[in-house]
């Protein structure tokens, strides 16, 4: 990106900070996961299921899409769920042809305790995370969209 030298340069310690402090929470996540006894992406699955915002379907595709999985790679994922009882299929009583996942009771209450392990986890780290935000988005100057737009011409 190249400046004018009228823009103020993008700042990059507190972005690396904020990139510090996300990792940081992901990595206990995932460490907090395996302790458990699950990989990390069937944590996340487990959790985007019984997070879904209303009116959503759990269908393999959305659950894909919230975990940024190549649907055949949400299958397998599925699979190994379903293997352990901790998720089952099912199909839509309305569109046969729709396979919906459910979290089972022991799905549930692996989940509960992991999700209460990570909410204490982000009473800790959070206000820390919120702090690098704002700075972040209270950055006097140039948004980045009419920094890259002057970059542009």
């Amino acid at each position: 990106m190249k400046l004018t030298g009228k823009e103020k340069a993008p700042d990059y310690q507190t972005v690396a900070e904020f990139r510090y402090r996300i990792r940081r929470y992901l990595r206990f996540s995932e460490q907090a996961a395996r302790a458990a006894g699950l990989e990390p992406q069937q944590y996340q699955l487990l959790l985007s299921l019984k997070g879904l915002p209303a009116g959503k379907q759990s269908t393999i595709g959305v659950l894909a899409e919230r975990l940024q999985l190549e649907h055949h790679s949400a299958v397998e994922l599925i699979d190994r769920l379903e293997e352990r009882r901790l998720v089952r299929r099912s199909r839509d009583r309305i569109d046969r042809r729709q396979v919906l996942i459910q979290i089972t009771p022991k799905g549930e209450g692996l989940l509960h305790d992991l999700v209460l392990h990570h909410l204490e986890e982000l009473e800790t780290v959070g206000p820390e995370l919120v702090r690098v935000l704002n700075r972040i988005l209270s950055r006097p100057g140039l948004t980045v969209r009419r920094l890259k737009a002057v970059n542009d011409k």
